[in-house]
């Protein structure tokens, strides 16, 4: 039997939001009353060094149902969200062998969109021109690696933001690799993936969102968050740790900033970033937005889906 028409009719739920709204503790609800497992869509929980910071769930948490890429790879390793489309949707189809539900959890946007659109087939850029144009980007900075852009894809260069240096870094790279523009081999076109995909939103109040992040940091901090984030200074160049609640730290540690304007900062970033994937989330219709406290409502709309 053809694998697509093999599992048209599981369903994958998906439940995303902001930073901090109150997604581990409903998506274990969740998979508790489905039976079923967590796949995790967080770009920083994957890494195992990394768990203060990230706010990885608790060892009762992860033992309450199973979890899956969640601290199985280092901050050392390189990844990127093609990788997680292609291992996230291998796992979800072997747990669709035994199971009719996943639920996948989470609030990284390329992640998400990478699952349940599908990201371009994109050439993976071979080590020695990615060191040869991080060479160049650190030896003449960003404005060198802006104008590279701007000759080898002017139609990209229009439509990027010129101050994230990664993302044009990684046009750059993509532009040499393939020996076309990058913008060329952007589709935007969503794979069929063979499987009913429900997208779940969470949102709360703006102030009480902001509450809860300021809270949480505030309980990083007393777990020991600035501990952790100095085990990891020696990789602070680490791309995995380019990362609210880290790289505050880092600015620390080198004496650019004191101890008050770190937590500050580490705040502040994460309301900006909820700010971020709510921008981000809203421009998908497929979303349906619910507060964490409508379980009810949320199963009940879930059913109507999948009848």
């Amino acid at each position: 039997m053809d694998g697509a028409v093999a599992f048209l009719m599981k369903t994958l739920i998906v439940l995303l939001g902001p930073t901090g709204v109150g997604k581990t503790d409903l998506s274990i609800e969740l998979a508790q009353h489905f039976r079923t497992s967590v796949i995790s869509c967080d770009s920083r929980q994957i890494y195992k060094e990394m768990r203060i910071g990230t706010a990885v769930p608790t060892a009762r948490q992860l033992a309450t149902v199973p979890h899956f890429f969640i601290q199985t790879i280092s901050v050392q390793d390189y990844y990127n969200s093609w990788q997680f489309e292609v291992e996230a949707l291998a796992k979800i189809r072997e747990l669709f062998e035994h199971r009719e539900v996943v639920l996948m959890s989470g609030g990284s946007m390329l992640y998400i969109d990478a699952v349940c659109k599908g990201i371009d087939d994109i050439p993976t850029i071979a080590p020695e021109l990615r060191d040869e144009l991080t060479g160049i980007y650190e030896r003449g900075g960003l404005d060198v690696i802006r104008n590279m852009l701007k000759e080898l894809d002017p139609l990209f260069y229009e439509q990027v933001d010129l101050n994230n240096a990664k993302r044009v870094l990684h046009a750059v790279e993509v532009c040499k690799m393939a020996g076309v523009p990058y913008s060329s081999l952007r589709t935007n076109t969503p794979k069929e993936r063979g499987f009913r995909i429900i997208r779940i939103g969470l949102n709360r109040e703006k102030e009480e969102l902001y509450d809860r992040i300021n809270c949480r940091v505030d309980q990083m901090l007393q777990d020991g968050l600035m501990e952790e984030a100095r085990g990891l200074y020696p990789y602070r160049d680490c791309n995995a740790l380019n990362t609210v609640g880290y790289k505050e730290w880092f600015d620390f540690f080198d004496g650019k900033i004191d101890e008050a304007e770190a937590i500050r900062l580490i705040k502040r970033n994460s309301r900006r970033y909820a700010r971020k994937q709510l921008s981000w989330f809203r421009r998908d219709g497929e979303i349906c937005w619910f507060h964490p406290g409508e379980k009810e409502q949320i199963l009940s709309y879930l059913r109507s889906c999948m009848e």
